[in-house]
C-alpha cells in the first residue's frame, strides 16, 4: 500500500500512474493531504478499475461518507474507532484500522475491520506482532506501517505478515513522478524477493 501523505491533485495522477506500473495497487490519501477528496477522486476515475483507492488518516464517520462520495474502495485509520469501522462497512468500503495491542485488534475485527494495520510497527515490532498474531484468527489480515521498507520485509514475513503500508519510503512531499517510480520499483522488487 503506497501512502501519499501531502499528495496534491494537480500530481496526484503522474504519481499514481508510476505506482501502477511499479506493480503497487493499493492507493492511499491521508486526509490530512491538501484537498483529499480530489485527489482520491481523481485517482478512483482513472485507476478504479486497475486499483484499490481511499483514504488514510480518517478518523470520523463523516470522513468516511465524504471519500464513499468521490468512489474511495478503502478506508485506514490510525486508531480503532468502531464508529469508523461500521460506518466503512455500512459504506461498502473494506476498513483497516489501526491497532497496537491485542484489545485494539479483537475490537477492530469485532466491528467488522478487513485486515488490521499495525501502527506504528517499529513500536510493536516483529516480536511484539508473533505474540499477538498467535491470538488471533488465523486468516486475519496484518499490515505493517510506520518503520518498516525493503531493509525489513524479510523480518516482518517470517513472523507472518500480509502486507505493508509504505509513506515517506515512497513519497514525501516534493518528490517527482520520476523520484516515486524509482522509490516504487525497488520497494516491490524486494518485496517480491523476500516475499516466502
Amino acid at each position: 500500500m503506497a501512502i501519499l501523505r501531502g499528495v496534491r491533485p494537480d500530481e496526484v495522477l503522474a504519481i499514481g500512474q508510476v505506482l501502477i506500473d511499479a506493480g503497487i495497487t493499493t492507493i492511499e490519501v491521508p486526509m490530512n493531504s491538501p484537498e483529499p477528496l480530489d485527489s482520491i477522486g481523481l485517482l478512483v476515475d482513472k485507476f478504479g478499475d486497475q486499483a484499490s483507492i481511499g483514504a488514510g488518516t480518517v478518523l470520523t464517520r463523516q470522513s468516511v461518507r465524504d471519500v464513499a462520495s468521490v468512489g474511495g474502495k478503502l478506508i485506514v485509520s490510525p486508531d480503532t474507532n468502531p464508529d469508523v469501522i461500521e460506518e466503512t462497512r455500512a459504506s461498502g468500503m473494506a476498513s483497516y484500522p489501526g491497532v497496537a495491542t491485542p484489545t485494539d485488534c479483537f475490537t477492530a475485527l469485532r466491528h467488522g475491520a478487513n485486515g488490521l494495520k499495525f501502527f506504528p510497527a517499529f513500536l510493536v515490532g516483529t516480536k511484539g506482532l508473533s505474540a499477538i498474531k498467535a491470538v488471533l484468527p488465523k486468516e486475519t489480515k496484518t499490515y505493517a506501517v510506520g518503520g518498516v521498507g525493503p531493509d525489513n520485509f524479510a523480518d516482518w514475513f517470517k513472523v507472518g505478515i500480509t502486507g505493508f503500508g509504505i509513506g515517506s519510503g515512497i513519497y514525501s512531499v516534493g518528490h517527482s513522478p520520476d523520484d516515486v517510480a524509482k522509490r516504487a520499483a525497488e520497494i516491490v522488487k524486494a518485496f517480491d524477493a523476500q516475499r516466502p
